[in-house]
């Protein structure tokens, strides 16, 4: 009965993690791209954006990755047999990677608050889709455990990041578009504003 607790807790803790890291770094993303407005926008939003991240950080990112982690501890010491697959080795370095992820986070978010960090939103963009690949990774390592299909599942991560680039290309392609529109209606305006 204990595995189930464990395993039911596990999964919310996973949820609630990587829903935080990932509305994080998309925090991130705006507290970036607010260095590209007017004052008094761009301290108001700063200001904003820090308390935010700050909040999403420590009451629900971290305690997500705390019940996380416990749970796994508490699953393991049910089936202490299970540290001896393979797979789980492949998890478990993983999951290590993700951990650091989610500690450099905080590290960003602090030299974010201190103006320190020069990232742009392109860049936040990019690095918010890593935990993409690593929860797309540790769930198929999780449900396949030893049986997982290496060549078809290397294909798919490869598809996965070449679509996750593609997209982003895309979409800053479309950012820039739409900026160069709204500059010319605003250059539009002002030419029909004077000659009026």
């Amino acid at each position: 009965m204990a595995y189930f607790w464990f395993k039911a807790f596990h999964l919310i803790g996973v949820v609630v993690w990587f829903a935080g890291l990932f509305y994080l770094v998309r925090l991130f993303v705006y507290h970036a791209e607010a260095s590209e407005r007017d004052e008094p926008a761009q301290t108001i939003l700063k200001a904003q954006y820090e308390i935010m991240e700050k909040r999403l950080y420590h009451i629900i990112t971290m305690p997500g990755m705390v019940v996380t982690v416990a749970m796994a501890i508490g699953l393991i010491s049910t089936e202490p047999e299970i540290l001896k697959s393979g797979w789980l080795h492949i998890k478990l370095a993983l999951v290590a990677v993700l951990l650091a992820y989610h500690f450099y986070c905080g590290r960003i978010m602090k030299r974010l608050a201190a103006g320190e960090c020069n990232w742009t939103g392109q860049q936040f963009r990019a690095l918010n889709e890593a935990p993409t690949v690593l929860l797309v990774v540790i769930v198929l390592l999780a449900v396949f455990k030893g049986s997982l299909p290496l060549d078809l599942t290397t294909w798919l991560i490869f598809g996965l990041v070449v679509s996750m680039v593609a997209a982003i290309q895309l979409y800053a392609k479309k950012r820039r578009q739409d900026k160069e529109k709204m500059l010319e209606r605003i250059e539009q305006q002002t030419s029909a504003s004077s000659a009026g």
